[in-house]
C-alpha cells in the first residue's frame, strides 16, 4: 500500500471485502480477487461457485461489478481439456448472470486445478458500505445458511447425501446480487460476506472496525441440510478447526453451545451469504422484501451491542 496515496479509500489494512480507490468526483473503483481448488465434483458447478464467490466482495460493499478476469491453474497434460472448458463455461455463465463479461485473464500449468476471478466494480461515495459502520443496537442479518465447509468435506469423504450436496451447491452458486442491491435502500450500516474465516471470523472483523460487539443467538442460525449429522461423522475441515481455535480468543459461548455446535458456527464457508447490520426498525422490511424474491431466506441472527470483554457472545 502506498501510504501517501490519498486516492486509496480502503486498503488491505482494514480487512474489508475489496480495495476501494477514488477516481473523479464521488466515483470509486472496487477491485477484488479470489480463487480456490475444486470443492465439488462437477467442473461446471465448480466454475459457477468460484465466480459467484469472487463477485460477492463487490456486492458486500454496495457496488456494481463491471468486468472480470480469469485466474486459472490446470494440469493440462494430466486432465482432459474438456474439464477446463466446463470450468470456464461455468464461470462465464455466472458472470453473465451478474451482468458482466470476463474479458481476459491468466493461466498456468499447475498440478491441481485452481479457478477464480479478478473482479472490478464501481460504487458512488454515498453508496459505499464498509465493515466499519455497525452501530450499537443494530440488528444482524445473514442471507445464507452455514455448513458449506462441512458438506464439501463430506463430499470428498463420500458421506454427503444427495440432498446435502444439492442444497450446498445451490447456496454457493447463488449470487449475493439481490442483497447487495438492497444495502442502501434499507439503511444498512455495515456488511461483509462470510467466507473462509467463517461467521465468527468475519463478524469479529466487523466488530473491531466498528468498535462494537455482537450477540448471536444459536437457535436463530440456519444450517444446510445434514450439516450437524455430517459434523458428527467428523467431516470437519481443517480450516473450520483453525477458525474455532482463533475465534475462541474473542468469543464467549453459552454452556448450552456444545463443541460440535461451536465448530458448526465457525465453519469455513465458500461463497457464503452477506452479514449485514441495520437499524432494528428496518429488519422486517428488509426480510420481507428479500425473502419474497430470494430462493434462500435471510434470517435475523442477533444484535450489535456495546464493546465489551468479548467481541462476540453466542447464546
Amino acid at each position: 500500500m502506498v501510504e501517501d496515496d490519498d486516492r486509496i479509500v480502503v486498503g488491505f489494512d482494514k480487512a474489508d471485502d475489496a480495495a476501494v480507490v477514488r477516481l473523479e468526483g464521488n466515483r470509486y473503483i472496487l477491485q477484488t480477487v479470489d480463487f480456490f481448488t475444486p470443492i465439488v465434483d462437477d467442473p461446471y458447478m465448480y466454475g459457477q461457485i468460484a465466480a459467484a464467490n469472487s463477485i460477492s466482495d463487490i456486492y458486500a460493499m454496495g457496488g456494481t461489478p463491471l468486468f472480470a478476469l480469469n485466474i486459472v491453474g490446470f494440469p493440462i497434460k494430466d486432465l482432459p481439456k474438456e474439464i477446463l472448458s466446463k470450468i470456464l463455461q461455468g464461470g462465464a455463465d455466472k458472470a453473465k448472470e451478474a451482468g458482466i463479461s470476463i474479458i481476459g485473464g491468466h493461466s498456468i500449468d499447475d498440478k491441481e486445478p485452481k479457478y477464480g476471478l479478478v473482479v472490478t466494480g464501481e460504487v458512488s461515495q454515498d453508496q459505499l458500505v464498509k465493515n466499519s459502520g455497525a452501530e450499537t443496537g443494530d440488528a444482524i442479518l445473514l442471507t445464507k445458511p452455514l455448513g458449506t465447509g462441512i458438506i464439501t468435506t463430506s463430499i470428498k469423504n463420500e458421506q454427503a447425501s444427495a440432498e446435502s450436496i444439492s442444497a450446498a451447491i445451490d447456496s454457493m452458486a447463488l449470487l449475493n446480487k439481490l442483497a447487495g442491491s438492497m444495502l442502501i435502500d434499507y439503511s444498512v450500516h455495515a456488511a461483509t460476506d462470510v467466507t473462509g474465516f467463517g461467521l465468527l471470523g468475519h463478524a469479529a472483523e466487523l466488530c473491531r472496525n466498528s468498535n462494537v460487539a455482537m450477540q448471536i443467538n444459536y437457535n436463530d442460525l440456519k444450517f444446510l441440510p445434514g450439516t450437524e449429522q455430517l459434523a458428527q461423522q467428523d467431516n470437519i475441515p481443517g480450516g473450520t478447526k483453525r477458525n474455532l481455535s482463533y475465534a475462541s480468543q474473542f468469543t464467549h459461548f453459552a454452556e448450552s453451545i456444545t463443541e460440535l455446535h461451536q465448530l458448526m458456527i465457525a465453519d469455513a464457508q465458500t461463497s457464503g451469504g452477506l452479514l449485514i447490520t441495520l437499524p432494528q426498525h428496518r429488519v422486517d422490511e428488509f426480510l420481507d422484501s428479500y425473502n419474497d424474491k430470494a430462493p434462500i431466506s435471510a434470517v435475523h441472527i442477533g444484535n450489535v451491542t456495546e464493546k465489551s470483554e468479548f467481541l462476540i457472545t453466542v447464546l
